[in-house]
């Protein structure tokens, strides 16, 4: 199957074509949504897309495999683009995959239980099946390329199995990370190829791509999953008004109106990337970017040397573009949303439109802030409104709003030059160990390793957003510390740990990194009885590499934490002082075992 030839060119849809992505009106426009999607498309794409939905579902099945289920779908398109009344046209694209996936035999005794989803109706059927996938599973190796003496000839003799595999081998490790980031993985992996292969070097030149593809496609699937998971937990209204203060801040001359369109549109656009719908995900992904840059003097100067670029490299390069400028002399925001005696009136005739154009009005004023910032400090706004508007003389109560605003700002941009100074200043380790020690305090049921998992992401926050310009900071650390603190409450919905984490975790999406930074120690943990194997310390402890010393300790300090919460910092200090003191010495003795248990 000649499916993969024009792979680099997956993007390459050049009509400007206009129309609505609400999916009730664009379904009305066209009978058969599959024949629709695949003329779009194309069928070299269409293909490549329908593979990439197959193998994050039938995360098991083989590449061969699912190619046959790739051909039945692609049969069952071209019949319909000929005849849009034929049997099974007018069904739904999550339809048409699925039917086909309940149709593969044997499936209960590749996938036990995901099974039973055949027998549920849509969309419940579509949610079963998406509660099945497994991100990173064992049972799927990670993609391993032909060695470096073949790869160029493989490329150059059989591009097309080379670059599917790839495809394949991506989209079933992660079935989380959308279809058009994968197909502009493989692209990237096929521009690797080219470079490469004309190197002297191949394999040392193919390993340093690598690492950079294996980052993005790492950093791209956090992203995606945080987008989803924001989508389901706290719904449409929540994901826009995030990314209303986004887009907002990054294209600050763009016109409400048009914001607020590209806001539904990406809305639109990542419900079907969520819902596992990646046809319909691709083509109208396209269609958002192709839009971006048929208006590029409307949104940002900062488009056109990406839209320049192959349709393939524009959304790499539009995400990763810099702010546009601030317009000049943007008027103050306090005359109309404080001063001005008709906000109640203006508030109280439209209060969404009210709240969204404060928030478009605010992001593209401080692009040096956080989105969860804006929306706490919009919140916020609307809280006092709502008290406000109710009294004798609103503009008196909601008169001092910009002083409390100021206020949580500073005491934000304090909190994060606090940890940044101790990052910079006493490094990776010393600010890990800091974390372990108030995150323990916090959930000391947590068990250790997850203590440790927890802190090592919140470090690496720090070593991403500390390095940073101090104007960037803010913002940085606010949105990846989102991620691991929402990451957390996925997994305590299933294992609650404790009264406050509950609390936080069931706060607005904008209020939880607040919430757990100020949470304290849990009063109301009973800590499990001394145990002295914990101390029961060998040789290895003088003979471990580095970093597993560095890990023994940190576990240590952990382990001590749950069994005395109450400790002050100078204790803990105290302790480990001595801990170290204990290891200099015994690591120095003769009889480092007997040291160590005289210690």
């Amino acid at each position: 199957m000649k499916w993969l030839t024009l792979i680099s060119f997956v993007f390459l849809l050049s009509s400007a074509r206009s129309r609505n992505l609400h999916r009730a009106a664009r379904d009305a426009d066209h009978k058969s949504q599959i024949a629709h999607r695949y003329n779009d498309l194309k069928e070299e794409t269409f293909k490549a897309v329908a593979m990439i939905t197959f193998a994050q579902y039938l995360q098991k099945c083989s590449y061969d495999g699912l190619s046959k289920l790739v051909k039945d779908v692609v049969d069952l398109a071209q019949k319909c683009v000929a005849n849009e009344d034929a049997p099974d046209c007018t069904k739904s694209l999550p339809a048409v995959f699925l039917d086909r996936i309940c149709q593969v035999e044997q499936l209960r005794d590749s996938y036990g239980n995901m099974a039973d989803c055949c027998d549920k109706a849509d969309p419940e059927r579509n949610q079963c099946f998406l509660s099945f996938k497994v991100h990173q599973p064992d049972f799927v190796p990670p993609y391993q390329r032909p060695a470096a003496d073949v790869i160029c000839t493989e490329y150059q003799d059989n591009r097309v199995a080379l670059l599917g595999n790839f495809i394949y081998a991506v989209a079933r490790r992660d079935p989380f990370l959308h279809a058009p980031a994968i197909l502009g993985l493989a692209a990237e992996y096929e521009n690797a190829l080219k470079t490469c292969c004309s190197e002297s070097d191949i394999g040392a030149c193919l390993d340093e791509k690598a690492v950079v593809i294996k980052e993005r496609a790492k950093m791209i699937s956090v992203q995606h999953q945080h987008g989803c998971r924001i989508l389901k937990k706290y719904g449409a209204r929540t994901f826009e008004a995030n990314k209303l203060a986004r887009l907002s801040q990054k294209y600050p001359k763009t016109p409400f109106a048009d914001l607020v369109k590209m806001v539904h549109d990406v809305k639109d656009v990542y419900t079907e990337c969520c819902e596992g719908d990646m046809v319909e995900c691709v083509d109208d992904w396209l269609e958002v970017v192709n839009s971006l840059c048929s208006k590029q003097d409307v949104f940002s100067s900062k488009l056109k040397p990406c839209c320049e670029k192959s349709p393939v490299e524009r959304t790499k390069c539009i995400m990763e573009a810099d702010f546009d400028e601030k317009p000049d002399n943007l008027p103050s925001l306090v005359e109309k949303y404080v001063q001005d005696k008709e906000v109640c009136k203006s508030y109280e005739a439209g209060h969404d439109a009210f709240l969204s154009e404060f928030l478009y009005e605010y992001s593209r004023r401080h692009p040096e802030l956080s989105t969860q910032l804006i929306l706490r400090i919009t919140k916020g706004y609307e809280t006092l409104l709502d008290k406000c508007c109710k009294t004798d003389n609103p503009a008196e109560c909601y008169g001092h709003a910009v002083e409390e605003v100021n206020k949580h700002i500073k005491e934000t941009q304090e909190l994060v030059k606090t940890n940044c100074d101790l990052y910079n200043t006493h490094g990776e380790g010393d600010f890990l160990k800091g974390i372990l020690i108030r995150y323990t305090k916090k959930m000391p049921q947590v068990s250790t390793d997850t203590l440790l998992e927890i802190g090592r992401k919140m470090t690496a926050v720090g070593t991403k957003c500390c390095s940073l310009p101090e104007e960037k900071r803010l913002a940085c650390s606010e949105h990846y510390l989102s991620i691991v603190i929402e990451k957390m409450c996925k997994r305590q919905e299933s294992t609650p740990i404790n009264e406050q984490v509950s609390q936080c975790c069931n706060e607005l999406y904008s209020s939880k990194r607040p919430c757990f930074t100020a949470m304290g120690v849990d009063t109301k943990y009973v800590p499990p009885p001394f145990d002295p194997m914990m101390f029961n310390f060998d040789d290895k402890l003088c003979t471990a590499p580095p970093a597993e010393r560095e890990e023994s300790q940190m576990k240590l300090l952990v382990n001590l934490i749950k069994r005395k919460p109450q400790m002050t910092e100078e204790q803990i200090k105290t302790v480990a002082g001595g801990f170290t003191a204990m290891v200099d010495k015994c690591c120095k003795a003769a009889d480092v075992d007997t040291c160590l248990g005289e210690e």
